[in-house]
């Protein structure tokens, strides 16, 4: 198998400066992904799936460890990489399903998920835009509506087109079922399973993993650590 992520001792920790107190999120959590493996995250709300999903996307600095980062050109650590670095994979190796998406005003929704399309230099996104909002159940006189005027369920098929439009070497998701009806969740399912096929690695967070039960290899099970510690202020 091609290694595609490996995390090794991550650490985190969030100060809460209002209580001049430090809580810990991790310690020395190491685990690897290969390509074309989903690997489901479990344990309690609160217990740091998402901090996690975010830590790899960048989103959250981790404070010690390594998340290494198999390129074809080369192996990059996402904990210490330039922000410019970080941005390149997010336009085409790493994606991130999350349970929200933030629309931009006055963009169309078949211009959101056509835009990933465009940034990998795709002549034409469109059809392949509108065939994407299609597979999800997305109408086809919302296509050319701006997404912040949908429901939260039509926003999150939006928010599915785009992010699962392009394959990429690794997909974050977090909750991606939440909001979703029937339909929807049917066709993200066998969307994952041809990503799944194609070889891209997975780490999912799922409020019902029986959803994915067919699609899931391994499974890390996370901990609480609810110990509070005094920091310096």
């Amino acid at each position: 198998m091609t290694r595609v992520l490996t995390a090794e001792a991550l650490t985190k920790n969030f100060v809460l400066h209002h209580l001049s107190q430090s809580l810990p999120a991790f310690r020395d959590l190491s685990f690897t992904v290969d390509a074309g493996e989903f690997l489901l995250l479990r344990g309690p709300n609160g217990v740091g799936k998402s901090t996690l999903l975010r830590m790899i996307w960048r989103s959250y600095l981790v404070d010690a460890g390594h998340l290494w980062f198999e390129r074809p050109d080369g192996v990059i650590d996402l904990a210490r990489a330039a922000d410019v670095d970080i941005a390149v994979l997010r336009r085409g190796e790493i994606g991130f399903v999350t349970q929200f998406l933030i629309a931009r005003p006055r963009v169309s929704a078949e211009e959101v998920v056509a835009e990933p399309l465009r940034q990998a230099g795709i002549a034409d996104p469109l059809p392949r835009a509108r065939a994407a909002l299609e597979t999800f159940g997305v109408r086809p006189d919302l296509w050319r509506a701006c997404p912040a005027t949908f429901s939260g369920g039509e926003q999150q098929k939006v928010n599915l087109a785009r992010a699962l439009i392009l394959p990429m070497r690794l997909l974050l998701l977090d909750e991606p079922t939440a909001s979703l009806d029937a339909g929807a969740r049917k066709a993200l399912l066998a969307r994952l399973a041809d990503l799944k096929s194609q070889g891209v690695a997975m780490i999912g967070v799922f409020h019902h993993p029986g959803d994915v039960a067919h699609l899931i290899d391994r499974e890390l099970t996370l901990k609480p650590m609810t110990e509070l510690s005094n920091v310096a202020v």
